[in-house]
């Protein structure tokens, strides 16, 4: 294999019913800067039914190029389509860098086409930078959150990672960028197509992801249980806020994983954040740390969450949390 003809940063842009989710912005944005270290362009993978008009959605966030397969095998998101027209965009263009979004679709998608490119892959990353040989330096957590590991590939290409949500920052949209279009037709086999989607059932859901929430009011042990973290609901709902948990009071069984924050959860970066009840262990952290405003609440005044908080009360959350939401509420 000949590295120097794999160029290029590559952005599998996952839509879902038309819309383009914010990871793949996101990795838009990171992508941006990772080309630039070495003169090298942006280039969208978009698949989907009926999606064109989402190519210059992505110039505008970025991309330099926009590989556009539309097709009705990609209406819906299923394993062996996606993965088929993917092989065979890499087999064509021969991409440096390949970033999928660490969701239930990337995680899924990601291992099974680095194994037709015959690459390496690095999972669920927190951290991307480029060397000045042009390898990819993707860091992740490692041995259950208590280190974080830097990988590179350097024998094979392209370069694959999926990235967690939240950790990267798109660029501002805009609408004056140019960029090229290419349509791309694969040779899907059908024949192994042995999965078929029959049904799609929809979760109704009233709560906001704790990752598009502009104020989070999270709780840790200190909470409690149940009844307390009911406390901390009140008081969400009386600034607006959505709530979210560290992985103790999952563990606990009060709060569902899709509420967790860390390492082992999902990273958020809200305009203001409330560390009720929570220590501040560096699993915790990681997920937290770019919030704009901390403001921590913990009895033990020596406890880390402080050294990372904007504003912190040495104090019971249990009762200090009801005396603000009764303020607030007046």
């Amino acid at each position: 294999m000949d590295k120097a003809t794999y160029k290029d940063v590559y952005v599998f842009i996952e839509q879902r019913e038309g819309v383009i989710q914010s990871v793949s912005l996101e990795l838009l944005g990171k992508a941006v800067e990772l080309a630039a270290k070495h003169g090298e362009k942006v280039c969208a993978l978009l698949l989907g039914d009926n999606i064109q008009g989402l190519a210059n959605d992505c110039i505008a966030y970025g991309a330099d190029k926009v590989i556009v397969v539309d097709s009705p095998h990609l209406k819906y998101y299923m394993t062996e389509p996606y993965t088929q027209a993917l092989y065979q965009i890499g087999e064509r263009f021969e991409p440096g860098i390949i970033l999928i979004g660490a969701t239930t679709i990337g995680r899924d998608l990601g291992p099974r086409l680095s194994a037709r490119l015959a690459t390496g892959l690095t999972a669920d990353c927190t951290a991307l930078e480029m060397s000045e040989e042009g390898n990819l330096m993707m860091t992740r957590p490692a041995f259950g959150g208590n280190m974080m590991a830097t990988i590179v590939c350097k024998e094979h290409r392209p370069q694959m990672s999926t990235v967690r949500p939240g950790v990267m920052y798109a660029v501002t949209r805009n609408e004056s960028r140019k960029g090229e279009i290419i349509n791309f037709a694969p040779v899907f086999d059908s024949s192994k197509f042995r999965v078929r989607l029959l049904e799609t059932v929809k979760e109704e859901r009233n709560l906001v992801d704790i990752t598009e929430a502009n104020i989070l009011v999270s709780g840790g042990r200190g909470v409690g249980n149940s009844e307390g973290f009911d406390k901390l609901r009140e008081f969400a709902q009386t600034i607006g806020a959505e709530v979210s948990s560290s992985r103790a009071l999952v563990d606990a069984g009060i709060v569902t994983h899709n509420r967790q924050v860390g390492q082992t959860g999902k990273t958020v970066r809200p305009d203001l954040y409330f560390a009720l009840g929570i220590s501040g262990a560096i699993q915790h952290l990681a997920g937290m740390e770019e919030s704009d405003y901390i403001i921590a609440i913990n009895k033990d005044k020596y406890a880390p969450i402080f050294q990372t908080s904007d504003l912190g009360i040495v104090g019971d959350v249990k009762k200090i949390v009801p005396l603000l939401t009764e303020r607030l509420r007046r």
